[in-house]
């Protein structure tokens, strides 16, 4: 049930090379080739390519009755210029693996390790590689692909390595520990002008300048309550790069962030219904759409009670502190059919940033990772 000392090299001398050469999401086609590869030795049972996407599920099957036990990592990377220094730098230009998903990756395929040597006594396990976290659209091809169907799992877990954590302890709690998100993109449309005669056109400068802030003002409550809303404008744009044109056209981009799903709903109307009125003001005509749409994640206490006991058998310090987090994790929707739960792995109080472009995943939190979810399965499934 342990990893061996060449085991060790040799998921972290994987986990350098997958950090070389990151592929951020929906293009992640090599990455999950190299995971194909990695564990072919293991001799799964199955493997579904494809999935969503590029994800993989690796399957180890007993081939007795039980439950169906899947544990998930992620194949992305992000579009950040590496700035580590580390001798294992990504070797592509603007893009790195600055959240970890290497690692996380590692950790699941040191799964497929052991499981490749001693079958689960009963049930099944299986080792999601998920694509495209980073845009939320990941998760969701997965659940939708028809043949997620033949996984159907009755308990998902997953961990997020977490800077600013002592190294090596465990955030993990019952119920919501990551926010429901999604990005809005307004669109204004008025009418252009010579810029030495603006009123005879008609201009989204003043809308824009009226939403910037009143797109925030709608946040209510403090991120204790389930009622927490919040609004974070993150892009603003209006007319040509030019001197001679007064503009027509204006887009503004903002997160809307809850922490409860049924919240969402609100906050969006909330928020169409102030566009549509402040562009009314201006004669101009609006719309809008969503994107990077997470859902909230939230841990079933039945999940959490497994995974506690697994950081109790091993002795893994852990709490509660830290959590739940406003950032947004599309493991949620592997919630929704499943009971689940994601726990967050401390990666060094002193550690650089998730997102940082110093930031590279620490080589020896595989092996604690790996005991922890290895635990999980074993005392789920023998």
């Amino acid at each position: 049930m342990t990893l061996t000392n060449r085991d060790i090299v040799e998921l972290t001398a994987w986990r350098r090379q997958l950090h070389q050469n990151p592929e951020i999401s929906n293009e992640e086609e090599k990455t999950a080739k190299e995971v194909v590869d990695f564990l072919a030795d293991t001799r799964p049972d199955k493997v579904l390519t494809g999935l969503g996407g590029h994800g993989v599920a690796v399957i180890y099957d007993s081939g007795r009755a039980g439950p169906t036990v899947l544990f998930r990592s992620e194949l992305d990377a992000l579009p950040i210029e590496e700035l580590s220094g580390v001798a294992h730098s990504s070797r592509v230009p603007g893009k790195s693996h600055m959240c970890g998903h290497d690692g996380h990756t590692a950790i699941l395929a040191s799964l497929g390790r052991q499981l490749g040597r001693e079958r689960p006594a009963s049930g099944r396990v299986v080792l999601m590689f998920q694509p495209a976290e980073e845009t939320g659209n990941g998760a969701a091809g997965v659940v939708a692909d028809p043949r997620f169907g033949e996984i159907a799992p009755d308990f998902a877990f997953s961990l997020h390595n977490l800077p600013g954590v002592p190294f090596g302890e465990v955030r993990l709690k019952t119920g919501v520990v990551n926010c429901a998100s999604r990005g809005m993109r307004i669109v204004l449309e008025g009418k252009t002008a010579h810029s030495s005669m603006p009123e005879t056109g008609t201009s989204p400068m003043m809308a824009i300048s009226q939403l910037m802030p009143a797109l925030p003002a709608l946040g209510c409550g403090t991120f204790a309550d389930d009622d927490f809303s919040m609004v974070t404008v993150t892009h603003a744009a209006m007319g040509e790069a030019v001197f001679g044109i007064a503009p027509a056209h204006a887009e503004v981009w903002a997160t809307l962030r809850t922490r409860r799903d049924e919240r969402m709903a609100n906050l969006c109307a909330t928020a169409e219904a102030l566009v549509t009125k402040i562009a009314g003001q201006h004669g101009l005509s609006a719309r809008w759409d969503y994107h990077e749409i997470f859902v909230a994640s939230v841990n079933a206490l039945d999940a959490v009670e497994h995974l506690q006991r697994a950081l109790q058998e091993e002795g893994v310090m852990h709490g509660e502190e830290a959590l739940p987090m406003r950032a947004s994790e599309d493991f949620g929707l592997f919630g929704h059919s499943a009971k689940s739960a994601m726990f967050f792995l401390g990666a060094g109080e002193r550690h650089p940033a998730l997102h940082n472009p110093d930031y590279d995943f620490p080589d020896d939190l595989i092996p604690i990772g790996s005991k922890i979810f290895m635990r999980t399965a074993r005392n789920l499934l023998g």
